[in-house]
């Protein structure tokens, strides 16, 4: 979804991208190597790894990578990789480990600090030392409670990137906020399909009558419309509280609001897949993962006040299920246009005065994936 912003603000003869950058898959493995290989990445909240020795497995731009609580409760991240003969380490999505990480091919073992500990017969090749052989790591972080991963083998610090917002957030105190739902999706079109079909409200009176009702398509105001960041804020229409079935507030606000943030939402898009979306009682967010040129996973969490989904005394639904609607509302007129694209009569066209932020993505995109 997003935000006015007037036609004279759009670049002259700014136009959607080709159809290589949707179909073909050496961009694809293009956009693997220099941006999903170069960015922070969202991949879980922090309360999912909530003991020593928990993990989770994750898929990401043609890498296995896990990512755990060590001995110290401090977060690390390693590529799912043995140092002996390659093979997959952990094969499950998520679980705990005891005190160590053993290879299910030779017995190979590590801590939980990626150290190798124990490599059978190993003791009989000259000059083999374990230090030399421990598990990849990867730079992980947190930011607003959001477990974030790099693979780049020497990022900038993921503080100094997200700076910008950290305060531009802190209000909802994101870092606070409870998972109430989550819910992944499978959706057949290129991944950047459905970040640019978020960062505009073009469509909305055809695609979500219901949203249209709550806020008014044309009256958003962009407080960030270049670089990595794009979005900003629409106000609701009268008598509308927040986004929800009934229009009305699911549950308390969030304490600590300015009032002028009692009557917005506000939208956001993280280059290069975060989505994020702050309520006047909850946060939604999206992480976009391709799967393949033509096919994303979507992972959508909805953010609570601590003990909200837990009381029952709210209807939190109201708010959830208004996303589960729109969401599958825009998955579904994604992949309708992943299939026009597709057709060889697929030209760029002309961007309108509406779809200001596409043509700010685009040109971000373009700078990072020829970098």
């Amino acid at each position: 979804m997003s935000f006015k912003k007037t036609a004279e603000t759009l670049e002259p003869g700014a136009k959607t991208l080709s159809r290589k950058y949707y179909t073909d898959p050496i961009i694809l493995d293009q956009e693997y190597e220099n941006i999903f290989q170069n960015n922070w990445l969202p991949v879980a909240r922090a309360a999912d790894l909530d003991e020593q020795g928990t993990f989770k497995t994750f898929e990401i731009a043609g890498e296995s990578i896990i990512v755990l609580k060590d001995d110290k409760n401090n977060l690390r991240a390693f590529y799912n990789v043995c140092r002996h003969r390659g093979t997959r380490v952990c094969v499950q999505p998520e679980g705990r480990f005891s005190k160590s990480i053993q290879c299910g091919y030779h017995g190979w073992t590590y801590d939980l600090n990626g150290n190798l500990i124990g490599a059978p017969h190993m003791d009989a090749v000259n000059d083999f030392r374990k230090s030399d052989y421990p598990l990849h790591p990867i730079s992980v972080d947190q930011w607003n409670g959001f477990i974030c991963i790099n693979l780049a083998d020497n990022p900038a610090p993921l503080h100094d990137i997200f700076s910008s917002l950290t305060e531009r957030f802190s209000q909802w105190r994101i870092d606070e906020l409870e998972v109430a739902e989550h819910k992944m999706y499978q959706v057949n079109c290129n991944w950047k399909v459905i970040i640019q079909n978020y960062c505009e409200c073009y469509h909305c009176p055809i695609i979500h009558p219901d949203l249209t009702e709550i806020h008014n398509y044309m009256g958003g105001r962009n407080d960030m419309h270049s670089g990595p960041y794009l979005g900003g804020y629409m106000n609701f229409n009268d008598n509308i509280e927040s986004i929800t079935h009934s229009g009305k507030l699911s549950c308390p606000p969030i304490k600590g609001l300015k009032e002028e943030n009692l009557a917005r939402v506000y939208y956001y898009s993280i280059f290069p897949n975060f989505l994020i979306s702050l309520h006047p009682e909850y946060v939604m967010a999206h992480s976009v993962w391709p799967e393949s040129v033509n096919r994303s996973r979507i992972d959508c969490f909805w953010l609570f006040s601590k003990g909200i989904a837990q009381s029952n005394k709210y209807k939190i639904e109201d708010a959830i299920n208004f996303w589960k609607m729109t969401n599958l509302q825009d998955w579904e007129i994604c992949e309708r246009s992943q299939l026009g694209i597709q057709s060889k009569k697929y030209k760029p066209a002309p961007y309108s005065g509406q779809e200001s932020l596409l043509a700010a993505y685009d040109k971000y995109y373009l700078s990072q994936l020829n970098a």
